[in-house]
Order: C-alpha cells, then structure tokens, then sequence
C-alpha cells in the first residue's frame, strides 16, 4: 500500500509533537526537588525513590521487590536497580548480596556497597538528587573481573502492565510497549552461561547444551518512557555508555521491561552514571481509598468504612449512604461524621460508622467527589461467599486426577509417575533440602511406589506439602463436626481418577476432599514410612511449569536404563518425576498424627478402611515421635525445638477420637505450661498467634472444651481474658481493627485465623468476645483492608481480585473462590496488593490451607448471623 503524502506529514507531525510535548513535561511539570526523608527514601509529591530499602532474598532470590524503586503517583512501577549479570535476570539468577548501606542525609545521598560472592565481585551504587531527578553512579575499587566482561551492567525494571498501550522514545525514535512479547533472541553455548542457583536451570535445552539470550528492542543514549502519560513517564539519559531496552518476557512471563548499561571493562571509580528523571504532578495528591466489605453485611453487625488519605489530603467532615432503588433512583440515606484515626504508615486514615443502615437493600458510598460501587445489606449476603473455593478453586488443585467444569477441562490426570526418592545432600529449591541420609529404606532417585493417589497442588506451582495438608484436612474436619457443612456440587471419583465440577454426585463435598487428602498422607506413611516434607518436580524448567498439570512430566516412571527422552510406552529415562525429600523430623510426625486422628472420626461410616489405616497410623506416629523425641531434648535444630511439646495436639485429636483416658491425661498435664508459654510469648511469631502455618494454637484448647469437664473451661477463661487483652491492645496499631501481617508474604489468612480463633471463643465465652471480632477479619479479607478495597476472595463480592499467581497466572486471570495472600509491606512504609500483574507470589499466590480456612470462617460467621436474627 502507498502512503499518501498527507499521511506521511501527519506521521512526522505527531512524532515532532510526541518529542516536543515530552521535553514539554520535563521542563514544566515538576514539583519540588526529592529530597531525602526521615525514613531513608527520596520523596516530593508524586514520587518516592527507594534505594534498597528492600533487599534481595537469599531464599527466594528475585522477588521483584528490592534494589532501586519507583513509587510513581501511588503505584510502585520499576524495581530491580542494582548491578545485574544478565540482559533479563530470572528469579533464580544470582542476585546481589548488600554489604553496606550509608544514608548521608547532610550530601542528601544514600550509597550501597553490593557483592557476587561468586566472583569476588563489589561495586558501590550511590544515588544523588539533581535538578529535577536523580543522578546514579555506580563505583569500582576493583576492574570487573574478566567472566562478568560484557555481562555485568546496571539494571532498571519497569512494570509491564504500568506500560501496556503505551509509548517510548529512545534518541527521539518512537516505539510501541509490546502487550506480548515478540522481541529478538539468539542462542549461545551453555559455556558462556552464568550458572543459577545451586547450579538449577530455568531452561530445558533437551541436552543440546545451550540457552537464549534476549536482544534489546531499542537502544541509545536517552529514552523517555510513556511521554503521553504524565503520572507514567520516566527519561533516563546515560552520561557514558549506552542504554538499551529489553522486554524480560521472552524468557518468563514473569519478566519486567528493563533498561539496561552495561559496565565498561578494565576501570576503576566511577565507571557509569545515569541521569533518572521520573514525572512528578506539582501538589499531586493519591485519591482517596475507601474501604468496605464487597460482599456487603448483614443488618446487626457493625458498618465502619475506612477511608485511607494521601498524608497532603484534608479529610471532609461528611459523607453518605446512599441506597439504590428497584427504579434505578438513588436515594440519600445517612449524612455520617467521618472521624479522623490518624497516620498508619504512609496514608492518614479515618472512620465513618453507618451501622444505623438495617434496611435489606443495596447501598454506596460517597465522600466528597468519589462514589464506591454497589454493595448489598441483607439476612443472606455469607450464605455463598464460600462456594467458589469449595466448588471450582478446591476441585482445581487436586492432584493425581482431571479435573473437569462444563466443557473445560482444568487439568489431566497428573504426575501417575509415582515419585523418586530425592538425592542425599541435595540443596533444592523453595526451601527444599535432603540432608545426608534418606531415612528410609530406599535409595537416591529409586522409585517410590503407591505415591499417585489423593493429595492437592499447594499453591501456584504442583508440589505437594505435607504441612499445608494436614492444615487443610485439620480444618475441613472442623468444618464437618463443628458447622455441619454438607454441601454436595461435586462429582469425584477415585476409581476413575475424574472430577467434575457444578455435578452432584450425592456424598458431601467436604468429605469426599477430607478423603482425598488423607489419601496421601496414608501413603506416605504406608509406602516411604513416615510423613514427608513435601514432593516436588526435580527441575526448575518444570518448576515454573504454566499450563495443565498433567503436562510438567511425561507421567511415565523413571527407569535409568533407558536414556534421556527415551520410552518403551510405560517407563521412560528422562529425569522429570517428583522428588520426595523423606528426612524424618517428631514435629511433622505429632502434626500428621493429629491430622489422621482427626480424619479418621470424619471419614468413619464414609470410608471405613481409610479411617481405620489412619487412626492406626496416628497412634504409631506419636509412639515413634515419642521415642524420637528423647534423642532431640538438647539439640536446637528448628523442627526438634518446634516437636517439643508439638504432641498436645496428636493426644487432644487422640483422646476425642478414642475417648480414652490416657490420652486425655497427657493432654492436661501439658496444655497449661503450653498457654502459659503463649501467654508470656511477644511478638509476631509468639503468644496467642504462634502455630504453624499461621494457625493460632489457642485454636486447640477451645476445641477441647465440649469434651472435657466444667473444670477445663472455668481454668480456661483466665487465658480467654488475657487473649482478650492481647487482641484489643493488637488491633489499636492500625485502623482495621484486625492483625495485619506487615512481611514478605500477605496476611490474609492471618487475619482469617485471627476471626476463627475469635469464633470459638464467642462460642464457649459470648460475654468475653463479641461476634464482632468473628466478622471484623472477613470483612478484612473482603475489601475493608490498605491500597485498594477489592476482595482478596475471587469472584466473591461485587468487585474481587481479576489477576493471581496460579497456574493460569499466565493468562492474567485468576481461579473463582482463590484467596490471595493480600498485602505485602515494602519498607519502609508501602503497602502493596496489585491487581493487574500476578506474578508477585507474595501478594498474589493463592494457596491450599488459606482456602480451607476461608471456607470455615464463612460458615461460622453464617452460623452467627443466623443465630443473632
């Protein structure tokens, strides 16, 4: 086709404009110089600057949440500053170690001194205010060594999704950010490759001894990001090298944009400066967040909205509910005082209460100028809050079977290959490790038999965890006994090895999932001998696996006579079944023994044989445990220390199931030391919240009480007070009235914990602990929460979480009932849940127990707003 000659003006008349209007914002739209604040981050309105106010993690290497940041206009948009030994690192590159971190507030500069210990390799970054941005140089004591020559360089990450449909100019030349990426690779021997962690790999290069490596998209000496976009826009200018653009994609759907210099060979000092000028709105002010449960509330429980304000921000004195009318009119129905709360972290924040509204019908929110969506006030608005995690997200994370909904299917039947015995002194990944013996009867990479039955994927990847699995059993059995959750819309057959979605099939749910994973932990007791740490792919190329389960091995057995890639139709020579790491430790053993004996009263009269094989299980584990435990009384191994006292539980679970007398002694004689050490327990991790996987250990001793005498529950009531105590004075930290959890991984579920535990106290002291607490950590978890009012439930609510870290993270979506761990604390001050990027496992990554929990939450505050009608 021949471009007319009109078209061909327009075309250079709207890059001329493009060019102008972005030198247009960097002269013209700056607010005041950064400057260098009380908590170590370079701030003016608009725009924060951290400088490794978050460091890399040991564990999990790259989390995308360290180095040098960008919090642009509210929203954390660049990551990843630092010295980087690939054009895109992936999450198990190597990362950098920080030495030192000096903040001179006098130069207004913070510097950073950093190490790759695996080449004896430091630099310093230090990072300056100038004019209307930054200035970064990187210093060398020492000429990059010989191996890190063309590999070292600084790197910059930018958020995709900050950046979709959106422009770039680099040199004055315009370019598109690919919404897919479709950027050149090229190939290069495995010998010029830096090797990952632990000598891991990412990339399955079917033996040919090579890897790819991504092209820039563009390079040059000064690129603008996003000119159109004034709250997006970032220029970069570097002073001595060159800058190139990447898109990290092409090797991860993980990957971020990058900008990226590399470090010149053979120098010393300051070898490289960039000059970093991000746009900032003068007198920019963050709009108000206004925080209310999606779901709605039921007429008799408290209504407080949470209003979170830019710290510049004048809170109104006012603001109103409306209700909608079935003619679509909306009719003003309180003017409410909105009182102030104070500063919590980053934001001010204040309360409006509009409890008054009883009335059943839908309602918003306005303050000031902003309108919340609809939300509904009703008798009924929990009775379904649950069925999207009992009915799709649960059914999609079942090992071992397919998995089908209407004319989808989620998942083939995978991993029928059993599993292998994982190698002695093996450092694997996601805190995996076999140490130096087996302890059990088989041999490094021999198969395991009798593997492939029951069990679910513990979260986005498709390992299976035994400690999240006793946790989830443990609480469907309390959902069973405790709220009679009955609900059948599932069909699961283990013959067969289907599961159909939305098909009833006539037994409860609940317990055919209680079934199904018991079924694992009975064959991991039967076939390897004891409870595992967990089983997981040996590779990770097959590690970070998106796409059907059934996919991530050939779902053939390992046999080592036949070479990689090879197969007689039932045995193959490539390396990819499971690994199960067996080292024996007396906690896990007392935790599964709790678990089966629990099971077994829920599976009696529904499967027989599987109750019976687990209550014989659970008596032989704490038998064993026990005599284990004598040789562990001094040694201060994490697991030996946690295994003390971890049999109170296993004899509780044993005693109700058995009824008998010994087991009950055993657990009278030390439940009371066990509360006083929680009692006198501070911090996080300690007191009335410690448990393992975030359940509140206090959760056991309420349980007790129906089976034991009046005695029992009137020497409780003295710890329920001082719990009492513990939890007002927690929850006058912040304006939510709930823990949260301010770490790497999102504290929903600690929350969720929070209000179950809560629960059974209301139930066993109503007049210690109102319902109130029952509700204030669901609604929590429903949208009255920090940085966004979603629903961190998928699907529940009139607005939820669109995007999360599961096996279809690639596709930015999510699974319907998944409960995504929430916010994650960038410190010093940023909370963080985003809603548009899924790859962040911490904020993003639903997991198994979280469910579970969930579904026991929902039902119990059910139970309570029935009762309270």
């Amino acid at each position: 086709m021949i471009k007319s000659k009109t078209s061909g003006h327009r075309l250079r008349w709207t890059i001329t404009f493009l060019i102008a209007l972005s030198y247009s914002f960097t002269n013209s739209s700056f607010g005041q110089q950064l400057m260098l604040n009380d908590l170590e981050y370079f701030e003016t309105p608009g725009l924060n600057v951290l400088v490794f106010s978050n460091q890399y993690n040991g564990m999990f290497f790259d989390e995308k949440t360290a180095g040098i940041e960008i919090i642009h206009h509210g929203v954390r948009t660049s990551t990843g500053g630092a010295i980087r030994l690939q054009n895109t690192p992936e999450q198990w590159d190597l990362i950098p170690i920080m030495v030192e971190r000096k903040v001179d507030k006098a130069s207004n500069t913070i510097s950073v001194e950093m190490t790759y210990k695996e080449f004896s390799f430091n630099s310093k970054v230090s990072v300056t205010p100038k004019d209307n941005g930054l200035e970064i140089n990187i210093f060398l004591d020492k000429p990059l060594p010989k191996e890190l020559e063309g590999k070292a360089g600084f790197n910059l990450e930018f958020l995709p999704s900050a950046y979709f449909e959106k422009t770039y100019l680099m040199d004055g030349n315009p370019g598109n950010f690919p919404r897919y990426p479709a950027s050149n690779t090229r190939i290069e021997p495995i010998s010029k490759k830096i090797t990952q962690f632990a000598e891991h790999t990412t990339f399955d290069d079917r033996g040919r001894g090579e890897f790819i490596v991504t092209d820039p998209i563009a390079s040059g000496k000064t690129i603008v990001l996003a000119p159109e976009d004034i709250e997006r826009m970032v220029k970069i200018q570097a002073v001595d090298a060159e800058l190139m653009l990447f898109d990290g994609r092409n090797l991860g759907q993980n990957g971020w944009f990058i900008v990226r210099s590399l470090l010149p060979a053979n120098k010393t000092g300051k070898v490289l400066t960039w000059y970093l000028e991000p746009n900032a709105t003068p007198n920019w002010k963050r709009e108000p967040v206004i925080g209310f449960s999606q779901v709605g509330y039921v007429p008799q429980q408290e209504k407080v909205a949470v209003i979170e304000l830019d710290k510049n921000d004048t809170p109104l004195a006012k603001a109103s509910v409306f209700q909608v009318t079935a003619e679509g009119k909306s009719v003003e129905k309180l003017v409410g005082d909105v009182n102030v709360w104070g500063k919590y972290l980053r934001y001010n924040y204040a309360k409006f209460d509009f409890s008054s509204i009883k009335k059943s019908g839908i309602y918003f929110i306005q303050y000031g100028d902003q309108k919340t969506n609809t939300f509904a006030i009703g008798p009924n608005v929990y009775d379904n809050i649950w069925h999207p995690t009992m009915d799709v997200w649960f059914p999609g994370q079942m090992d071992h079977v397919q998995v089908n909904e209407a004319y989808r299917v989620w998942h083939g039947a995978p991993f029928l290959d059993d599993c292998l015995q994982a190698p002695v002194n093996s450092q694997h990944f996601d805190g995996y490790r076999q140490g130096p013996t087996t302890d059990t009867k088989y041999k490094s990479l021999e198969h395991i038999p009798g593997m492939a039955v029951g069990g679910w994927f513990d979260a986005g990847d498709f390992d299976i965890q035994t400690g999240s699995h006793n946790s989830v059993i443990s609480s469907f059995v309390e959902s069973w006994e405790v709220l009679k959750v009955d609900r059948d819309q599932t069909f699961i057959d283990q013959k067969t090895r289907f599961v159909d979605i939305h098909r009833p099939d006539g037994k409860p749910d609940i317990l055919q999932q209680i079934e199904h994973g018991t079924l694992n932990l009975v064959a991991q007791c039967e076939n390897i001998g004891h409870p595992v740490r967990g089983i997981i792919v040996p590779n990770l190329h097959q590690y970070h696996h998106l796409g059907d389960a059934m996919t991530e091995t050939d779902n053939l057995i390992y046999n080592p006579a036949l070479k990689p890639y090879e197969t007689d139709g039932k045995y193959s020579g490539t390396l990819d079944d499971r690994w199960a790491f067996t080292n024996r430790s007396s906690f896990l053993d007392y935790q599964t023994a709790t678990t089966l004996a629990a099971a077994s009263r829920a599976l009696k009269g529904y499967n027989n044989e599987l109750a019976d094989k687990s209550l014989a299980i659970a008596k032989r584990l704490v038998e064993e445990a026990d005599e284990a435990s004598k040789n562990t009384q001094n040694t201060n191994n994490a697991f030996a220390m946690m295994s003390r006292g971890g049999d109170v539980f296993a004899v509780l679970q044993l005693f109700i199931t058995t009824k008998e007398k010994k087991y009950a002694d055993r657990y009278l004689e030390q439940i009371w030391p066990l509360l006083d050490r929680m009692a006198e327990g501070t911090g996080r991790n300690s007191g009335y919240f410690n448990g393992f996987g975030g359940r509140s250990s206090f959760n056991h001793a309420l349980i007790a009480i129906p089976y034991l005498d009046a005695a029992y529950k009137a020497k409780l009531k003295g710890y329920v007070l001082k719990y009492k105590e513990t939890i007002d004075n927690n929850v006058k930290d912040n304006p939510y009235g709930v823990p949260v959890i301010t770490s790497g991984w999102g504290g929903s579920s600690h929350a969720i914990n929070w209000s179950i535990t809560n629960y059974f106290v209301h139930k066993a002291y109503p007049e210690v602990v109102s319902a109130e607490y029952v509700y204030k950590g669901l609604n929590y978890v429903l949208g009255c929460h920090p940085y966004s009012n979603l629903s961190f439930v998928s699907s529940v609510g009139t607005k939820s979480k669109k995007v999360a870290y599961g096996a279809n993270r690639g596709d930015f979506t999510a699974v319907a009932g998944g409960i995504v761990p929430g916010l994650i604390l960038l410190k010093p001050d940023y909370l963080e849940n985003k809603d548009d990027w899924p790859f962040l496992w911490g904020e993003n990554e639903c997991i198994i127990d979280g469910g579970a929990w969930y579904v026991f939450l929902a039902n119990a505050v059910n139970e309570l707003q029935k009762e309270g009608k």
